[in-house]
This record gives structure tokens, sequence and C-alpha cells, in this order.
């Protein structure tokens, strides 16, 4: 009897290490070894790692101490995009893919560690989102996410556990396990004030902070997933850096007009989007068989962008007083410039526009946070789904637990 009640013992003992189970909640996690969490994003626009240490305070509070950004090899973003659509050995390739990014993740984990000065016993865990390939969530019952990684390979190669696969269990739950950051925002950014947060990746999210009121929040359509899609087939570029070519061109109104007639951008939230809908094979179809400038038509997706954002902020949250813009289209200054001055249009002139730099975050920082944040929630057994955003039945603990 004592040798097998010793035996339980070490057993509750190493699933607390593993899974880090608070001991005592009352105690201040900040104060405690294992307040350290790194997130890592990679988002759709397929543009490369995003690794960011984050310290996390007893009630949620995030500061982002550290971070890494590394490109991704040709090799990995080429079988990333290839997986966007199907084809041949689509399994075999998408589990490679997997290992590839997880390694890859595993590497910028390496990276931020020794930029940090810190070992992988300090850092309670890894929150790691993987690259979305596929997002049905319109299909009932039947509906189904996939995020390419390889959790376990990860946990492995780091010695560190690993928190992943964070849409699934808002999507059983009738949800559309996205987006995943607005809880995260409203933990960050909440004010006295009516705001909301326009997060620019390769698809645009809102997230809708009241100063009194529900949060909410929406993908409201192409970030710079198409911008990016255009000029890497004419130019070879990954991204339009400071919209520079877009810049050269001019806005096609005809064009834009079609581009907006798409049925996603009528919708009523909750929705979510992805690669599935904005790709480049859907722009060829609006382009048609008209000779457009290239330029002009970059000019006209940096403009789809830039009013599709304001156009969904003005029809559910016209009271908002700032909008803070994160991802990496918050560095990209012809769209913040365009953003700003369109938005007369939609709030006559009183409508604030900045980046969260001025709360204190790098914009090309908040994703990499917010899964950090994810991976802290899921230890403390917090729900991270906001059913008013996803349209889930109720609150969820998000994510599956990979002890290293």
């Amino acid at each position: 009897l004592i040798l097998i009640t010793d035996t339980v013992k070490l057993v509750f003992k190493l699933l607390k290490h593993n899974c880090r189970i608070p001991e005592n909640k009352t105690q201040n996690p900040m104060n405690q070894p294992h307040s350290l969490y790194i997130g890592i994003m990679s988002g759709t626009s397929l543009d490369g790692i995003d690794a960011v240490l984050a310290k996390i305070g007893p009630n949620g509070e995030a500061v982002a101490m550290e971070a890494v950004s590394t490109p991704f090899q040709p090799e990995l973003r080429k079988a990333l995009f290839e997986l966007q659509s199907p084809g041949p050995n689509e399994l075999h390739r998408d589990k490679q893919a997997g290992n590839a990014l997880a390694l890859a993740y595993a590497d910028a984990v390496k990276q931020l560690l020794a930029k940090s000065k810190l070992q992988a016993s300090d850092i309670a865990a890894i929150g790691a989102h993987g690259q979305t390939v596929r997002h049905q969530p319109q299909l009932g019952e039947l509906a189904y996410t996939h995020q390419t990684l390889n959790p376990a390979l990860l946990a492995e190669k780091t010695g560190i556990t690993v928190i992943a696969d964070f849409r699934s269990r808002d999507l059983a739950a009738g949800g559309h396990g996205a987006p995943l950051v607005p809880a995260f925002h409203a933990q960050q950014f909440s004010s006295t004030e009516d705001i909301a947060i326009l997060n620019l990746g390769g698809i645009a999210n809102l997230t809708l902070l009241p100063a009194n009121g529900e949060v909410s929040g929406f993908d409201c359509g192409p970030g710079n997933i198409l911008m990016d899609a255009w000029i890497y087939e004419h130019q070879g570029n990954t991204f339009d850096e400071n919209g520079n070519w877009a810049s050269q061109g001019k806005l096609n109104t005809a064009l834009l007009k079609n581009l907006l007639a798409d049925s996603f951008f009528s919708k009523a939230p909750p929705k979510s989007t992805g690669r599935d809908d904005f790709h480049l094979a859907w722009l060829q179809e609006k382009l048609g068989n008209e000779n457009h400038p290239l330029e002009d038509v970059q000019a006209t997706l940096l403009h789809l962008t830039a009013h599709s954002s304001l156009e969904a902020l003005a029809r559910y949250a016209p009271q908002t007083q700032k909008l803070i813009v994160c991802g990496g289209g918050a560095r990209n200054a012809t769209l913040m410039n365009l953003l700003k001055s369109k938005s007369a249009e939609f709030f006559q002139n009183h409508l604030e526009i900045t980046t969260s730099d001025a709360e204190g975050i790098d914009p090309q920082l908040v994703e990499g946070l917010a899964f950090a944040w994810l991976a802290w929630a899921h230890q403390q057994k917090r729900p991270a789904n906001l059913p008013a955003v996803t349209g889930s039945k109720g609150p969820r603990i998000l994510g599956a637990c990979y002890p290293a």
C-alpha cells in the first residue's frame, strides 16, 4: 500500500511538472520560476516565423520580453504553399511539412533562448499555432480545421511542454475556431474608450472592445494575403515593402467594386476566412480577361484591405473612437496612410488610428504574444474562446498539451 501511494504521488508530481498545474493559485506566478512562456506564430502570409518570449502575470497580463523572427527556408515555404490546394500524395506531404515546421520552430526557440540567456527549464510552455492549410467551419457537424505541425516533435526537440491545436475545441462546440486573438486583445487593450483592434496579417480581423458592452470580433477579409500573392507572382518578392509597388499604381474602382462583391463581405459575424477563400486563383477569376496594369492591381488590392476593414468596423462598431493596428500590415506605410485618409468616408474624421507601438507592443509581435497567452490560459484551465466572436455554444479551454 505504501509503495502504491508513493507511486501515485510520483506520477502526480511528474504531471504537475510537465503540464504545469499550479500548486497554489493564490501565489503570484510572476515570482515563480515558470511565469515565462514562448509564443510562436507563422501566419497566412507564409513570410516567416515569429517567436516571442512573454512574461505573464497572475491575472494574465503579458509583456513581450524578447523576440526573434526567422524567414522560412524556400523549400518549406513552397511545401506549405502547395498544401493550400489539393494535390497528389497530400497526406504524406502534409506530415513531412509538419515535421519540417516543428524543426524550424525548434530552431527559432533555440535562438530565442540564447538571445535571452535562458534554459528550456525556465519556460513553462510553448504556445504554437502551426500553419493553417485548411479551414472549413461552414460544414456543420463535419466542420474541420487543420494546422500543419508536429507538436510532439517540437516538445521533443526543445525539451519544453507544447500547447497546440487551439482551434479544434471551439470548432467542436459549434464555433468557427477563429479568430483566436480577441480574448487576448481584451486582456491587453481594454480601455475607457470604445476601441477596436485591427490585425493585418495574411487575413484581416477585427476585435471590438466597447467601453461598456460585450467584446466581439471577426475576420473581415484579406489583409496582406492577396498583395503578397500578386507581387510574388509578378516580381518574386514575398511582400510589398512599405507598399512601394502599390503606391506606383492607381486604384481601379470597377475592379475594387467587383472584388467587394464577394459574398464573404456581406456575411454577418460570426465569420472567419483564410486562404481557402482568398487566393490567387480567386483574384484571377475576378480579373477575367482584362489586361490591367500590374501595379494598378496591387494598388487596388491595397484599397480592398483598407476599404473592407473600415467598412466592417463602421457597420458593426460605428461608435469606435480609436483603431489600434497590429500585424505585418502595420509596417506598410502606404496602407497605414490609406487607412487614415479613407477613414473620413466612414467616420467623419473622429476615428483615431494608431499602431500597437503606442500601447508598448511591437505590431509584429502581437500574435506571437497572443499564443504565449493562449498557452498560459490552457495551463490555468481558463477558457480562451469568446462565443460572441466564434459562435460556439459556450466558453471552452483551448489547445492540447504535449508534455516535455
